[in-house]
């Protein structure tokens, strides 16, 4: 299980200025790993020695703190509600080594947030990111208003999809809706639950046919993750993969990610 530590300042292995990167995770359909994801790339990060906050940005819907089995007395509802800082509900997931806000599940309200307290709540995150290297924004699936704006506010978007015809079509979606509100620009895929490398280089070749086409865009490839049954028990069993099975090629393939997410993104 995974252990959690409540912390008024988030902790760093590094004395150095963090770069405040902010990157979005989106997928427009769910059920492709996206939150998964969000987690293996945060820990994978984290043990390269970057200083990792990962944000539950699926409102309404939250389970990041799920997947970990993290108990959070305080969450995003306390910021939106006014009556904490943003700074005061972070969790620390002490296994994976990166800092963690948590959601609130089953809290319709918070889907349907007014501009003005997501616009309030985005300035809070800004606030935070400069004490970080990277702060990772798990989205919410789908293409609605709530996940379009807080996409907006990135510095780079990853749109995780699968070979599934509808998972492609919604990632297009979202791919496009983005462009046309002008930050096509800083969008990347990745591949996940393929079952090989072919076929996940064959997947992101019909995404990238279909950009380039309709929308004069090249998303480019951040990486392809090979699928594993493991990864379903780890999150059955609320631990974190790469600790449970470190040497699989699935964890090979985040590492992959990871090392070009420090060299392209956060370099």
């Amino acid at each position: 299980m995974i252990e959690k530590v409540k912390t008024g300042k988030p902790e760093s292995k590094s004395t150095e200025k963090s770069s405040g990167h902010l990157i979005v995770v989106a997928s427009g359909k769910g059920g492709v790993g996206k939150t998964w994801f969000s987690i293996c790339l945060s820990q994978a990060l984290a043990q390269s020695g970057k200083k990792v906050l990962l944000f539950d940005g699926d409102l309404g819907l939250a389970n990041i703190d799920v997947q970990l089995g993290l108990m959070a007395k305080r969450d995003l509802d306390d910021v939106i509600e006014g009556s904490l800082g943003m700074e005061h509900v972070i969790e620390r997931c002490k296994d994976g080594g990166f800092d963690v806000v948590a959601g609130r599940s089953g809290h319709g309200s918070l889907s349907s947030l007014p501009q003005q307290r997501l616009n309030d709540m985005l300035q809070q995150i800004r606030g935070i990111t400069p004490e970080y290297d990277a702060v990772i924004i798990d989205l919410g699936a789908g293409i609605d208003r709530t996940v379009r704006f807080i996409a907006a506010a990135a510095d780079t978007t990853i749109v995780v999809t699968t070979d599934e015809p509808t998972a492609l079509t919604d990632a297009y979606a979202f791919i496009k809706l983005s462009h046309s509100a002008g930050h096509g620009d800083n969008i990347k895929i990745v591949i996940n639950m393929s079952e090989d490398v072919k076929e996940g280089e064959g997947t992101y070749n019909t995404l990238l046919k279909a950009c380039k086409s309709f929308l004069k865009l090249s998303p480019p490839l951040v990486g392809i993750i090979r699928q594993d049954r493991r990864v379903k028990e780890a999150i059955r069993a609320q631990t974190l993969f790469l600790t449970r099975s470190p040497n699989s090629e699935t964890a090979v393939d985040i590492e992959k990610i990871s090392r070009r997410v420090n060299e392209t993104i956060l370099a």
